[in-house]
C-alpha cells in the first residue's frame, strides 16, 4: 500500500487518515459478514479448551444458555467483531504504521517492516499461547471457587466474554517485548538503567499482570 509524503497540508493529512480508517472499517465489515455466519462454529472452537466444564448435547457439542431475546444476536455480533479484529490485525497494524511512517527519519524507517511483522506475530502468538496453555487451568481454577456453595450456569454471554478477554489480554501482553525494544532503541529508557532496575521492573510487571489478568490464579498471572 502506498505511503504518503512526509510533508503535506493539514487537510491532506486528515484526508489520508480518513482513507486509512475507511480501509480498516471496510475490511472489518467484510470480515464480520463472513464470521457472523460462522459464529456457531467459532464459539465451539473457542470453547474447546474449557469443554470439560460445560454441558454437552447429544451430538457432543457444547451447549450454552442465552437468558434474553437479544442475547443470541449480541453474542454473535461480538464474536464476529473480535474474530474480525484478529483476522484483520495485519491490515489494521499496517494502516496505523503507514500513517506515521512519513514522520520518521530515514534511519528509523528501516524498522517499519520488522516492527509490522513482529507486532503481528507476537499478537498471534499470545492468543495461541492463551488458547493452548492458559484457558483450561484458568477456568478450572475459577470453577473450583464455586465448590461447596454454588452451581455455575453456562451463560453464553459470560463464557464468551471471559474467553475473549483472556485472548485479548494475552495478545496485547505479548507485545511488551516490542515496546521495551523501542524504549531502548529511542533511548527513552536507557538499557543500563533498565538492566540495573530489573527488580523494580519485575515487581511492576507482577502488579500489572495481577490487575490485568481476568482471574486471580497465580498460574495465569
Amino acid at each position: 500500500m502506498p505511503i504518503g509524503p512526509a510533508r503535506m497540508p493539514l487537510f491532506d493529512h486528515l484526508g489520508e487518515l480518513r482513507m486509512r480508517l475507511v480501509r480498516i472499517v471496510v475490511s472489518l465489515f467484510i470480515a464480520m459478514c463472513v464470521f457472523y455466519m460462522a459464529t456457531p462454529t467459532i464459539i465451539q472452537f473457542m470453547c474447546l479448551p474449557v469443554a470439560d466444564y460445560l454441558p454437552k448435547g447429544d451430538d457432543g457439542l457444547v451447549v450454552l444458555n442465552v437468558l434474553d431475546v437479544f442475547g443470541s444476536f449480541t453474542i454473535r455480533f461480538k464474536v464476529a467483531l473480535w474474530a474480525s479484529v484478529v483476522a484483520c490485525m495485519p491490515i489494521i497494524l499496517w494502516q496505523i504504521l503507514a500513517f506515521f511512517l512519513p514522520a520518521l527519519k530515514p534511519n528509523e524507517r528501516k524498522w517499519f517492516i520488522p516492527t509490522f511483522a513482529v507486532g503481528v506475530l507476537l499478537f498471534m502468538f499470545g492468543t495461541v499461547f492463551c488458547y493452548l496453555f492458559i484457558l483450561h487451568p484458568a477456568v478450572q481454577w475459577l470453577t473450583d471457587q464455586a465448590g461447596g456453595f454454588a452451581q455455575i450456569l453456562p451463560d453464553a454471554k459470560s463464557w464468551v466474554d471471559v474467553i475473549i478477554n483472556f485472548e485479548l489480554c494475552f495478545g496485547v501482553a505479548f507485545e511488551l517485548p516490542l515496546v521495551v525494544f523501542y524504549l531502548v532503541i529511542f533511548d527513552i529508557v536507557p538499557y543500563k538503567k533498565l538492566r540495573s532496575s530489573w527488580r523494580t521492573v519485575y515487581i511492576v510487571l507482577m502488579v500489572i499482570s495481577a490487575m490485568a489478568t481476568p482471574d486471580a490464579s497465580p498460574v495465569t498471572m
